[in-house]
C-alpha cells in the first residue's frame, strides 16, 4: 500500500503531462480490470450458478460474460478519449461510435437473453401439454422489437439527432395500420383471450353458437380450426370465437351423453335394451334404429 501511494502522484503527474500516455495508461488499466472481471465470472460466478436449482441463471451469465468485460474495456476506451480529448469534430464521433457498439453489445445479449427465456417457457410448456406457445413466442418476438426500439432510439440520441419528426411520423403510421388491420387485431386479441382463458383446448370436442360442431385440431393467433365429423376442416376467426358461445363437450370430463332415437317393439324389455345398447356401444358397434329416446352414456 506504501508503494502504492508513492506511485499514484507520480502517475498522476505522468498523465497531466502527457495525455496520450495517460490515455494508454487508461486503456491498460481497463484491459487489466476486462481480464480480471472475465476470470471472476468465468471461476467464481458461474461456480456459484452451478450449485443452483435455477437453471436460467447459468444461461443469463453466459450470455451477459462477454458484454460485461467487453463494456468494460468500451468504458476504459471511453475514458481514455474524454482524457484525451481531441479536436472537434473527432471528439464528438469518437465519444459517439464507442457508445455506438456498447449499445450494440447489450442490445444483442438482451435480445438473445428474451430469446433464450422464451425458447425454455416453449419446451416447458409443450412437455406439460399447455397451449399458448404461440403467445409465448409472440411475447419473445414482442420483447426483441422493443429492445430494437429502444436501441434505435439511443443509436440516435448518441448521434445528436432530433427524433420529435420520427416520433410524429410514426404516431400517424400506427394510427393508420390500426385503422387498417382492424380486423386483424381484433383476431389477435381474441387469440390472446382464448389461450388465457382456456375455453377449449387442442383436441376438445366443441359446438358454436352459430351451428358448428367438431373437433379442435389447432388454436392459432388468427383464427381457430376444427375438424367436423365429415372430415372438413372449418377456420374461425379467433375474434368470433372471443365472442360467442362455446359448448366443450370434452370438457370437464372427456365423456358426454349422446341421445339416440330407436324403435323396438310394444313389450319389449327397456332395461334388458339399455344393457344390450350400452354393450353395443361400448364396443363401437354403429346402431341404425330410428324412433325411440335412449340415453346411453359413453
Amino acid at each position: 500500500m506504501e508503494t502504492l501511494q508513492d506511485w499514484l502522484p507520480k502517475l498522476t503527474s505522468v498523465m497531466t503531462e502527457s495525455r496520450v500516455l495517460g490515455a494508454v495508461i487508461i486503456l491498460v488499466v481497463a484491459l487489466i480490470a476486462a481480464k480480471v472481471v472475465d476470470v471472476f465470472i468465468d471461476r467464481v460466478v458461474l461456480a456459484f450458478a452451478a450449485r443452483s436449482k435455477f437453471h436460467l441463471d447459468d444461461t443469463i451469465i453466459r450470455l451477459f460474460h462477454k458484454p460485461v468485460w467487453s463494456s468494460v474495456i468500451l468504458m476504459g476506451a471511453l475514458s481514455a478519449v474524454r482524457w484525451v480529448s481531441p479536436r472537434p469534430p473527432f471528439d464528438f464521433l469518437l465519444v459517439a461510435v464507442l457508445k455506438t457498439f456498447l449499445l450494440i453489445v447489450w442490445s444483442l445479449a438482451l435480445n438473445a437473453l428474451f430469446r433464450k427465456i422464451a425458447e425454455d417457457l416453449i419446451g416447458a410448456w409443450r412437455l406439460a401439454g399447455r397451449q399458448g406457445v404461440e403467445v409465448i413466442r409472440l411475447g419473445g418476438n414482442m420483447a426483441g422489437i422493443l429492445v430494437l426500439a429502444g436501441a434505435a432510439f439511443l443509436f440516435l440520441s448518441f448521434w445528436d439527432i432530433n427524433i420529435t419528426p420520427l416520433l410524429a411520423s410514426a404516431g400517424i403510421v400506427g394510427i393508420a395500420i390500426a385503422l387498417a388491420a382492424r380486423e386483424t387485431l381484433s383476431n389477435f386479441f381474441g387469440g390472446v383471450s382464448v389461450f388465457l382463458d382456456h375455453p377449449f383446448r387442442t383436441g376438445d370436442f366443441i359446438i358454436l353458437d352459430s351451428g358448428e360442431r367438431g373437433e379442435v385440431v389447432d388454436i392459432g393467433m388468427r383464427s381457430t380450426r376444427i375438424l367436423t365429423r365429415d372430415d372438413v376442416q372449418i377456420s374461425i376467426p379467433n375474434s368470433i370465437m372471443a365472442n360467442t358461445k362455446v359448448i366443450n363437450e370434452s370438457a370437464p370430463e372427456p365423456r358426454f351423453r349422446v341421445r339416440i332415437k330407436l324403435g323396438v317393439s310394444y313389450g319389449t324389455d327397456v332395461d334388458k335394451l339399455e344393457d344390450l345398447l350400452i354393450e353395443l356401444a361400448r364396443a363401437g358397434i354403429a346402431i341404425p334404429f330410428p324412433q325411440r329416446d335412449v340415453h346411453i352414456r359413453t
